[in-house]
C-alpha cells in the first residue's frame, strides 16, 4: 500500500526541526523511518507533515566522558550494538532488534519514541536508569527512562518535542548487565524481555536493577526481584529464588494474543529473568 499525501521538510538542525514542528500541528519526526513509514503505508499513521531530522549531525554519534555515555538520538541500532563504550545490556538489546537491515537504518531515538511494547530497548534503558534528553519550543528537559514510557505506544514526549540523546552510566568494574528475551519466531519481537544490571562487592550483591518488557503494555521495573537479590551471593539458588519473585511484579496487564497466552508469558518471565540475572552475574565477575 501507499501512504496518504504528506508534506516533507528536511531539518538542518535541532532548532530548525523544532521550528518546523511548531509551524505544523500534528507533524511527525522522521529519523530512520523503520517504524513510521510502514505505519504510514498501512494507513495506521497519517501525519500530513514529516520533518526529516536524518541529516542533523549533532544528533549522531556516541561519546563517553566522566563515567557517562551519551548516545545521540540518531545513532543507529547497529552502531549501538557494536559499541564498546555502552553497557553490555544495551549493546545486547540493540543487537536483538529486528534484523541487520532494520538495525542499519533504525535509530535508538526512533525506537524509544515508538514505544512498541514488544521492543527490546525500553526495558534495557529502564534497567540502566537512563536519562532521556528532550528538546522543544519550551526548552530542554531530561527525564528518567522509567518515567518516559507511559503505556502501549505512548511516551511522555509532548507534541513538538524531539528526543535528542540518551545518557547511561558507563559500566564499572564489579557491575554486569544482560538482556534475555523470548522471541516471536516469525517477527523477532519480544514476547518476554528481561534486562538485568547487578553490582557485586566481595561476592555479595550491593545493587540490582531489573526491568521487564514484551509481556506488558510498557516497560517497568521488577522491585520484588531486586529486593530478593540485595545482600545475597549471586549463586544458582539465590538467582532462582529472586527470579521466581518476578511473579509478584506482574499484574492483570500481562498480555495475551495468538502467539502466547498471558499464563505462558508469566511462566516464561521467571525463566528469562533467571537467564538475564545469571549472565549479568557472570559478567560482573
Amino acid at each position: 500500500m501507499y501512504p496518504l499525501d504528506f508534506e516533507y521538510h528536511r531539518a538542518r538542525s535541532v532548532d530548525d526541526a523544532i521550528s518546523l514542528l511548531s509551524q505544523h500541528s500534528g507533524a511527525k519526526v522522521l529519523a530512520g523511518g523503520q517504524s513510521l513509514i510502514p505505519a504510514m503505508k498501512l494507513h495506521l499513521a497519517d501525519p500530513g507533515v514529516l520533518v526529516d531530522i536524518g541529516q542533523v549531525d549533532e544528533l549522531k554519534g556516541i561519546s563517553a566522558a566522566n563515567s557517562t555515555v551519551r548516545i545521540g538520538g540518531l545513532a543507529t541500532l547497529s552502531t549501538v550494538a557494536a559499541s564498546k563504550a555502552v553497557p553490555a545490556v544495551l549493546a545486547e538489546g540493540a543487537g536483538m532488534v529486528a534484523d541487520i537491515q532494520v538495525r542499519n537504518r533504525g535509530t535508538i531515538g526512533g525506537n524509544i519514541v515508538h514505544a512498541d511494547p514488544a521492543s527490546d530497548l525500553p526495558p534495557v534503558l529502564t534497567a540502566l536508569g537512563a536519562a532521556i534528553h528532550i528538546s522543544g519550543s519550551n526548552g530542554d528537559r531530561v527525564m528518567a527512562a522509567a518515567d518516559f514510557f507511559t503505556g502501549m505506544f505512548e511516551t511522555a514526549l509532548e507534541e513538538g518535542e524531539i528526543l535528542t540523546a540518551v545518557e547511561v552510566a558507563a559500566e564499572q568494574s564489579g557491575t554486569g548487565s544482560a538482556y534475555a528475551k523470548l522471541s516471536n519466531p516469525a517477527s523477532g519481537y519480544a514476547m518476554v524481555g528481561v534486562a538485568a544490571v547487578v553490582t557485586l562487592d566481595r561476592g555479595k550483591c550491593t545493587a540490582a536493577s531489573v526491568a521487564l518488557g514484551g509481556m506488558i503494555p510498557s516497560a517497568s521495573k521488577a522491585p520484588s526481584v531486586e529486593a530478593a537479590l540485595a545482600g545475597k551471593a549471586l549463586n544458582t539458588s539465590t538467582i532462582a529464588t529472586a527470579s521466581a519473585a518476578v511473579q509478584d511484579d506482574l499484574d492483570d496487564t500481562v498480555m495475551s494474543d495468538i502467539h502466547a497466552s498471558s499464563n505462558y508469558r508469566r511462566a516464561m518471565t521467571t525463566v528469562f529473568a533467571q537467564l538475564a540475572l545469571q549472565k549479568a552475574a557472570e559478567r560482573s565477575e
